[in-house]
């Protein structure tokens, strides 16, 4: 009895227990060695494969993919429209343009005479005064010139006196020759003839009379031009330009070289401005005006339009017009030259009923598009879409003053149509946006 028990322990724990390998030997055929082969019995099974994995995840994907879809494009995009609100607010209308910084009164020094620079008085930035020497042309030549003048004059005074003596003298003669021919002493010819030389005499006193005049203008003329080789300042002021060195020669003969350029006032400027014909109309005396220049980008300058030139200024058919703005300049930040970027106030409302300008450029799909009168598109709390006629005032780079329609402030005008992005976006929780990789 104990042995059959133990003979059926065993067979169970010859079924329970796992199988291992074993080798064994088996004979080929004649001529061939024998070859161990490994024969497996109950292994355990292998373990789950990487594709298996990235099949799985990639199939998870895929449907939140389209799961994502279906839920941004569950409304037809049409529905969706992009608005904004009709408010009240400031609305400035500028015109821009470019123009150069210029003294109020600028004043060109030239010269009347030609010759060369002998000494220069003045340099940049100089203060001078009314009547200051500035520069002086070599005299020498133009003293000569008086001095031929002075002689000339002499020699013309000289022939005046000979031809009023000979005056005298023919005139005792034309006398002596009337008395005696009352006696019947001499001819009558004789008598003709001294009346003929004394009304030569007279007139030879007017020609030297004339000569001595001329001389005398000749002299003046030559001590003028002595004067001009003296430069003085013809007002107060500061040089903002000298083109000339000492020892250069300056030509005077058919137009006044300009050897200097005096600003009278510094502390008061001008702005030039090229206003396009276009924006010219805006544009008139007493508007404000604000600019900036290279030198200081940060500071805006203040000026006051004072001028509109009528003259036009046509380059490659392109038309504009003068406009002269005036700054103050205390602490002579402005200088001479500097360009100006400006910008112009042609009006302004601080309290404008004002509709973005994307919604008076909407256009509603399938609707006739009526030209001559601007309109808008609102969008109501209930969803509802109306078209309004609307009279517009002025406007800036963003806004359009309503001056009279049926649009009150706070109503939603349309800008656009909303794109499936748009409303997806919408739909995404706050703080959710689309990524780079989204869109």
């Amino acid at each position: 009895m104990s042995s059959r028990s133990s003979e059926q322990d065993k067979q169970q724990t010859k079924e329970t227990a796992p199988l291992v390998p074993t080798s064994v030997s088996v004979v080929q055929g004649q001529g061939h060695p024998q070859v161990p082969v490994t024969l497996a019995r109950n292994a355990p099974p292998p373990k789950p494969r990487r594709t298996a994995i990235v099949l799985t995840m990639v199939c998870i994907l895929l449907v939140l993919a389209v799961g994502l879809w279906r839920w941004w494009s569950n409304d037809p995009v049409a529905s969706h429209y992009k608005t904004l609100p009709v408010e009240r607010g400031p609305i400035t209308s500028l015109v821009t343009a470019t123009g150069a910084v210029n003294p109020v009164i600028s004043v060109q020094v030239g010269s009347q005479v030609s010759g060369k620079i002998a000494k220069l008085y003045a340099d940049f930035n100089s203060v001078v005064r009314e009547g200051q020497i500035l520069a002086s042309i070599d005299h020498k030549p133009y003293q000569a010139k008086v001095s031929q003048a002075k002689a000339a004059l002499k020699s013309a005074q000289a022939g005046l006196a000979k031809a009023r003596n000979m005056l005298v003298q023919k005139t005792l003669e034309l006398n002596r020759m009337a008395a005696l021919r009352k006696k019947q002493f001499v001819a009558q010819a004789d008598l003709d003839l001294a009346r003929t030389n004394a009304r030569d005499a007279e007139a030879q006193v007017d020609v030297s009379d004339a000569q001595v005049d001329q001389a005398k203008a000749t002299l003046a003329s030559a001590e003028l031009d002595l004067g001009y080789t003296t430069i003085f300042s013809p007002v107060n002021g500061t040089v903002v330009s000298r083109n000339v060195e000492e020892g250069q020669t300056v030509v005077a003969s058919f137009q006044t070289p300009t050897l200097f350029v005096l600003a009278q006032d510094l502390t008061r400027m001008q702005v030039i401005a090229n206003v396009s014909e276009s924006d010219i109309g805006g544009v008139a005396e007493g508007k404000s005006a604000d600019f900036r220049v290279d030198a200081y980008p940060r500071e805006f300058f203040h000026g006051i339009v004072t001028q509109v030139r009528n003259a036009p200024i046509s380059i490659q058919n392109v038309v504009t017009y003068d406009v002269i703005i005036s700054v103050e300049n205390p602490e002579l930040k402005l200088k001479p030259g500097m360009t100006a970027n400006i910008s112009i106030v042609t009006a302004r409302n601080d309290d404008a009923l004002r509709a973005p300008n994307a919604a008076l450029r909407f256009r509603m799909p399938g609707v006739p598009v009526d030209r001559k009168t601007p309109q808008l598109w609102i969008l109501d709390a209930a969803g509802r879409v109306r078209s309004v006629p609307v009279t517009l005032g002025i406007a800036d780079s963003l806004y359009t003053d309503i001056t009279s329609s049926d649009v009150h402030e706070g109503e939603s005008a349309i800008v656009g149509l909303a794109t499936a992005e748009d409303t997806a976006q919408e739909k995404l929780p706050p703080g959710f946006e689309f990524g780079p990789k989204m869109r």
